[in-house]
């Protein structure tokens, strides 16, 4: 489990098909010093499990579903990466509860510079839209962000701070970049409690 603060990005040096999977090598300069072959990591969003690594870098497999649901189908060597560490039991939670399971790949419509920060517009499929709400909580690419406006159908709209933008690689997002995208996951528990709750009053 991870919180969605962003800890570093590390810079993707190879992509290796593997049959239809694809090995992936993160350099981040001190950053996997702590973690051993087995050890959980967020990748923009995508918790993906360290195969190998050193000091300065890990080795990851992603299969052909991971890929096929992620914006990782667009990745190349030299793109940055959002990377967390598994949260522990004394971690404060400055963002929300991120699993790590991608619910989609949204595409940025719109970036949007203000006095401070920036604004962006991403539309997101209609079948994951349901479950975003105006102020709540959603991670793309691995980043904590409120759920700003909805300005309009499966058009969502984030406000992006300063700092948010030095640690991370939205700085480097544009209109037509995939990002991934994971939804609060107690909407869709509600969702699955209330189906069985109906069918359980209809038969």
């Amino acid at each position: 489990m991870f919180t969605g603060i962003v800890q570093t990005c590390g810079k993707i040096t190879e992509l290796n098909k593997i049959g239809d999977a694809t090995q992936m090598k993160i350099f981040a300069e001190n950053y996997f010093s702590a973690s051993k072959k087995g050890d959980s990591v967020a990748n923009n969003g995508v918790c993906l499990t360290i195969e190998s690594c050193t000091q300065n870098e890990a080795v990851f497999t992603m299969i052909k579903q991971t890929i096929d649901n992620t914006s990782f189908k667009e990745a190349n060597v030299g793109s940055m990466i959002n990377l967390e560490l598994p949260c522990r039991p004394d971690s404060l939670m400055g963002g929300h509860f991120v699993m790590g399971h991608i619910d989609c790949a949204a595409t940025v419509k719109e970036v949007m510079n203000r006095e401070t920060g920036i604004e962006i517009d991403l539309e997101i499929p209609e079948s994951i839209a349901k479950y975003v709400i105006h102020r709540g909580s959603i991670a793309l690419d691995g980043i904590s962000l409120t759920v700003a406006e909805l300005p309009k159908e499966n058009i969502i709209r984030v406000a992006i701070i300063p700092e948010t933008i030095r640690v991370t690689n939205i700085g480097c997002w544009k209109p037509g970049t995939l990002a991934n995208v994971e939804v609060d996951m107690m909407g869709k528990y509600i969702e699955k409690l209330l189906a069985n709750y109906k069918l359980r009053v209809e038969s």
